[in-house]
């Protein structure tokens, strides 16, 4: 123990003279005390010391003093128990202050203020321990820093080695916060700053592994949904982002893993709302595409959507403009122009439209189809900048337009000379337009006049003579059908009148067939009338033949008369096999009678026959079913639908059958006695 650890009251005591305390205890017993300012026992050093000095300098004082006071006391004073428990008190109070003393540790070391190369071994460890428990990167290689540097034969080594290892987990541990917060980079530095010399360096790099191991697959799977969300495979992305709840790693796991979420989410929201753009705008309707645009500007930046969307709107732009050149190539220059100009700026497409609208204004005016329009049309497409795509084209159409201009004067004058109507006026305007090359842009349309008024001309020339053929042909006998046929050839092929005159020829000609030919037909119709079909179909077939105008009428009065007589044969022949009685023969002659045409005279005697037939088929049936009823039944069920016993052999029929099948009769049904249905028991539900 120091002497600056020992508290005052120990330095007053031991420092009291021997002498002193005979002097103390001998007035003590013989009963002399202090004046009444002054402590009866010195619980001071202080008060000692004054005590002390009092004493040596002023003794004769003092006895002359207690001799004068001596008969002056306080009673209390003179009580031996109140000296007895002050002897008691003040020894013990003593001992116990001294053995506190004694007992009292030294004090810690203050580490900052160590001077470290005359350090122990012990103050380092203790000051690294200090230093450790603070638990933060800095402190805890400080610790390791302090012990380290301890030779391997120490005593301590072994503990030391203990620490160092710990010391350096713990490290490691913090690391790893740092890794499951999301700070890779702060993590493996962290990891780095352990001492390559000490034992616990070799998880280093193991750890860091693992770290970058889990960090890059995280990454991947991160970066393999995003990729899914820009492709907008919602599905797939949110698989992915599934695998991460799996990752060793609470940043992954946790905050990358909501984020990705709620990522492909916004995406999946803005990926339907671009879906739809494109719906509309494949709709190719304008007032659709136009919303389309509208959807597809309305996805924000953030959105990894936002790209697409961006290269959408463009997209929808052009095919505006496709719509608008699809216009055009109607020569819809109107409604074409209409689309252009409602193609927004955010398209980008602004330099592209401009041009259209300049070439689709040019073409609007040339093809008004009059010089001036084509003068006009050269003027706008002149105005159009080398620099532009549509230069070329432009200069194309103005070369096209000025020949254009020389070919319009020509068509002009032509169609001037035609109006009057004449043939050496619509001759003049065919050579007119024919000084126009075919090469030129109004060639086609010139040869297309050409055509017109050339058939204009032969109608002209060629009239008369269809007018007088149709005036000889009214009295429709064959001479002048004849001579009306042979006014109409005349007209020859390739003329203007040539479909009109062969058509006429062909009803002039068909007329003289009927006029030659008709008594033929005549004859056959009246033999087939008097019942002679045979003949009657013998002198037909000579015009059916032909090919002539009455070939047709004849082949269908052919095949009537062919028809009755097979009707008559099957007729004869169900009459013939009925007569036999039998189930098979009566089916069999209802079937052949049935074949008789509605049109024929005899279709009503074979009705007549068909229900006689059908009654003898059930009353053999009923017969037959006596003694076998299935038997009964197939002849039943041969009678024919319509016949007059059909109802009734349907009936018989479901009389045999319900007899041979009878239904089983039900029986009642009753819940036995010992176990009857409580009243609040449900059946079914119910």
């Amino acid at each position: 123990m120091t002497e600056r650890d020992i508290p005052d009251s120990w330095s007053s005591a031991s420092g009291r003279k021997p002498d002193q305390n005979k002097r103390l205890s001998r007035t003590e017993q013989f009963g002399e005390t202090q004046p009444f300012d002054v402590p009866a026992t010195g619980s001071t050093s202080k008060s000692v010391k004054r005590r002390k000095k009092n004493q040596t300098n002023t003794n004769s004082e003092e006895t002359a003093q207690l001799n004068s006071t001596s008969g002056k006391w306080p009673r209390w004073l003179k009580s031996w128990t109140l000296w007895l428990v002050l002897l008691m008190l003040i020894p013990s109070s003593v001992g116990f202050l001294a053995m506190a003393m004694l007992l009292k540790l030294p004090s810690a070391p203050n580490c900052p203020s160590i001077f470290w190369p005359l350090a122990s071994a012990s103050v380092r460890l203790h000051c690294a321990q200090l230093a450790a428990s603070k638990q933060t990167v800095n402190d805890l290689l400080q610790a390791i820093a302090l012990v380290k540097q301890l030779p391997q034969n120490h005593p301590l080594h072994g503990e030391i080695d203990r620490f160092i290892e710990e010391w350096s987990r713990d490290i490691l541990k913090l690391a790893d916060q740092s890794f499951q917060t999301g700070n890779l980079e702060e993590a493996i530095a962290t990891a780095r700053k352990i001492p390559e010399d000490v034992a616990a360096y070799k998880l280093v790099d193991e750890q860091v592994d693992k770290w970058q191991s889990i960090w890059s697959k995280a990454e991947a799977t991160y970066n393999g949904a995003i990729a899914e969300v820009k492709e907008r495979r919602w599905q797939s992305a949110f698989m992915l982002s599934a695998k991460m709840l799996r990752v060793d790693n609470q940043y992954w796991a946790g905050t990358k893993y909501d984020q990705l979420n709620r990522l492909i989410a916004t995406a999946r929201e803005d990926g339907d709302k671009l879906g739809k753009a494109e719906s509309l705008a494949n709709s190719k309707v304008v007032d659709n595409i136009l919303e389309a645009i509208k959807l597809a500007e309305s996805i924000g930046q953030e959105s990894y959507i936002y790209q697409k969307a961006q290269e959408a709107v463009p997209a929808f732009g052009r095919k505006m403009l496709e719509l608008a050149q699809a216009k055009l190539d109607k020569k819809d220059a109107d409604e074409a122009l209409n689309i252009a100009r409602q193609i927004p700026e955010s398209t980008k497409l602004q330099g592209e439209t401009d041009d259209f609208i300049a070439i689709a204004d040019a073409k609007r005016s040339a093809w008004l189809g009059n010089v001036s329009g084509l003068e006009a049309a050269i003027a706008q497409a002149q105005q159009i900048d080398p620099s532009r795509p549509v230069y070329n084209e432009a200069q194309q159409l103005i070369a096209r337009w000025q020949l254009e201009i020389e070919d319009v004067a020509h068509l002009e004058k032509a169609r001037i000379l035609a109006s009057q109507g004449t043939v050496p006026n619509l001759n003049a305007a065919i050579a007119q337009v024919q000084l126009i090359p075919a090469s030129n842009p109004r060639g086609a349309e010139a040869r297309q006049e050409i055509g017109r008024w050339n058939a204009q001309v032969e109608t002209i020339e060629d009239q008369p003579y269809l007018d007088r053929a149709e005036q000889i042909a009214i009295f429709e006998d064959i001479n002048s059908l004849q001579a009306a046929i042979a006014q109409a050839s005349e007209i020859r092929r390739g003329r203007a009148l040539y479909p009109e005159a062969r058509k006429k020829i062909r009803t002039w000609a068909g007329k003289i067939e009927r006029i030659q030919d008709q008594p033929y037909l005549d004859r056959a119709q009246e033999l087939a009338q008097s019942g002679n079909l045979t003949a009657a179909i013998s002198t037909a077939q000579q015009i059916a033949s032909s090919g002539r105008a009455l070939s047709q009428e004849a082949q269908a009065a052919i095949d009537d008369w062919e028809g009755q007589i097979r009707t008559r044969e099957n007729w004869r022949k169900a009459q013939e096999v009925g007569a036999a009685g039998t189930p098979e023969a009566l089916v069999e002659a209802i079937r052949l009678a049935d074949r008789v045409s509605n049109n024929s005279i005899l279709r009503m005697d074979a009705n007549q026959a068909i229900d006689q037939w059908s009654q003898q088929l059930l009353e053999i049936a009923r017969t037959q079913g006596q003694s076998d009823i299935a038997r009964g039944i197939d002849i039943a069920k041969s009678i024919p639908r319509g016949s007059a016993a059909y109802s009734a052999a349907q009936e018989q029929i479901k009389t045999w059958q319900d007899f041979l099948n009878p239904q089983p009769e039900p029986q009642p049904s009753s819940a036995p006695e010992s176990l009857p249905f409580p009243r609040s028991t449900t059946i079914n539900g119910q």
